[in-house]
């Protein structure tokens, strides 16, 4: 199997020895370029967070919600497009899929770079362009189902937990790099002259574009497709008649949404509740979420993915009560200590959760095949393989819809009361949900009575 091989029939990441000679390099050059095409996807999807707050300087007439709308609406497409991207990985192969989604993403760069030099714009079209932005969302859910299929299941939690903290730190690339990349000139063929404030609004679409070929270029030179995880809409579209995928989808919008919504309102909620203070600190929200998402896959993986979701969830409660505080009484380093703390509790939970989905269904298809013998077995693991990893692109869907929820949140609450007091409100009672779901479901004590011995041991203990 070299590195030119597209497609590899034989794979095998749960024979040690197999996994010693070749599998963990080959997974491992895949991981590699999965996060690159993926990172460029956040990057693009959340690039309006920053692109909105700089509009009216540049001539834009668009009121405070119509921004927060802009910023919201790719987080919207984001995660319907995960739909699709979820499902078109064993149907086409992961390196086929990463190198046409990764090529999509020249798309809303360009139209990106256009219109942001056109103050003349109607709203409506400005939404459209935005709008595109939402192909980087479905770059994660085609990775992370991708990824899944290369490690053993032991593995899982930390190797998900890299691919996806290396996409989400993408987030805080874009809100770092483009205010000071939109200083810098460079010759292009939408306008030659900076804007108002001398600021370069379209090299926060056109900086990305060798990096989007690059991606590309990866993705078809280093990547493979494993001929072992195909499996047809209609196999994959059974997972949706499961409980617990609906169960760990409402959690994962407690999770990653949280995460994805608080990146892309952060810029916008500092500059209308501390207008003094720079949005430039906002990329530190994304960078800790990020860095802490593999360590709460690595601390599923040790202590179990249900206790460290079910008191992440509470720690979640006690910082949005902490953000709501400050807010009151307008002191913006209280708030960004407790915001920050906030996208920490909601990077372990990406982890702790996606963590969890592995071994639910491997241990419920086990459950299943128990008595038919070792083909049995066999067949039991692989057919959870393939299903958790349309479970993790099915939940991570639902859970992007934070990145419209809570803009839109925040911005509705502005209008209508004059600060975001009142979705943090909403935010604090979504949590407490997810603390009843997460209890309920996966650390009752009477839940291992119904299933097999080891059901969701890794889940919970």
């Amino acid at each position: 199997m070299s590195k030119r091989e597209t497609w590899i029939s034989d794979w095998n990441p749960e024979d040690e020895a197999f996994w010693e000679e070749k599998g963990k390099t080959i997974a491992r050059r895949n991981l590699i370029f999965s996060i690159l095409a993926e990172h460029l996807g956040f990057s693009i999807w959340l690039i309006w967070s920053i692109v909105a707050t700089k509009l009216p300087a540049m001539g834009f007439h668009y009121t405070t919600e119509q921004l927060f709308q802009l910023v919201a609406l790719p987080g919207l497409v984001g995660s319907l497009m995960r739909f699709p991207y979820t499902f078109a990985v064993p149907i086409f192969g992961g390196r086929n899929w990463t190198i046409v989604s990764a090529s999509l993403l020249f798309i809303p760069t360009i139209l990106l770079a256009h219109f942001v030099t056109q103050p003349d714009t109607p709203y409506g079209l400005m939404l459209a362009v935005a709008a595109t932005a939402g192909l980087g969302g479905g770059n994660f859910a085609s990775s992370m189902a991708n990824i899944s299929f290369f490690y053993p299941d032991r593995m899982k939690g930390w190797a998900l937990g890299l691919n996806a903290a290396g996409g989400n730190i993408g987030v805080s690339t874009v809100q770092l790099l483009v205010p000071i990349l939109m200083g810098f000139g460079i010759i292009n063929l939408y306008q030659a002259t900076p804007g108002p404030g001398g600021v370069f609004l379209q090299n926060a679409g056109l900086i990305w574009l060798p990096l989007i070929a690059i991606a590309v270029y990866g993705a078809a030179r280093y990547m493979n497709n494993l001929s072992n995880a195909r499996s047809t809409f209609k196999d994959q579209l059974a997972i949706t008649g499961r409980k617990h995928t609906w169960v760990m989808s409402w959690l994962y919008i407690g999770t990653f949404g949280s995460f994805i919504g608080y990146s892309a309102a952060f810029p916008l909620l500092i500059k209308t509740q501390f207008p003094a203070i720079t949005v430039a600190v906002a990329f530190l929200g994304p960078l800790v979420g990020s860095v802490a998402r593999p360590f709460g896959g690595l601390l599923a993986d040790k202590i179990g993915g249900a206790r460290v979701t079910f008191w992440n969830f509470v720690a979640m409660g006690v910082a949005t009560l902490g953000v709501m505080y400050y807010v009151d009484i307008k002191s913006f380093p209280g708030f960004l200590a407790m915001f920050l703390v906030l996208f920490v509790t909601t990077g372990v939970g990406n982890g702790s959760t996606f963590r969890m989905i592995p071994s639910i269904f491997r241990e419920e298809k086990l459950r299943e095949a128990k008595g038919s013998g070792e083909a049995g077995r066999a067949a039991a693991v692989k057919a959870a393989a393939t299903e958790s990893a349309a479970v993790i692109g099915f939940v991570s869907a639902i859970g992007a819809c934070g990145g419209y929820l809570i803009p839109r949140g925040f911005g509705a609450s502005i209008a209508a009361t004059g600060g975001p007091h009142l979705a943090l409100e909403v935010f604090l009672t979504f949590y407490l949900s997810c603390i009843a779901l997460t209890w309920w479901y996966y650390l009752r004590r009477n839940l291992f009575a119904q299933l097999a011995p080891t059901n969701l041991a890794q889940a919970r203990v």
